[in-house]
């Protein structure tokens, strides 16, 4: 997995599971990208680390 910079998440950044507001964005090596609220971001993590190119975690704004 590498580290770029990214821009940040917006309000309109919504979860591709749940439509909730993404704080999750992942990379694919593809080229894809999949966006995930806090909740599923973290359900799914383990599977999304072994399959991420990059993984932009905004969950500590809801802190």
């Amino acid at each position: 997995m590498t580290t770029t910079v990214l821009d940040g998440l917006t309000a309109a950044d919504r979860c591709d599971r749940c439509g909730a507001q993404a704080y999750v964005r992942v990379t694919l090596p593809s080229g894809g990208e999949l966006l995930f609220c806090g909740h599923h971001g973290r359900a799914h993590s383990d599977k999304l680390k072994q399959v991420a190119l990059n993984i932009h975690d905004e969950t500590s704004k809801l802190s």
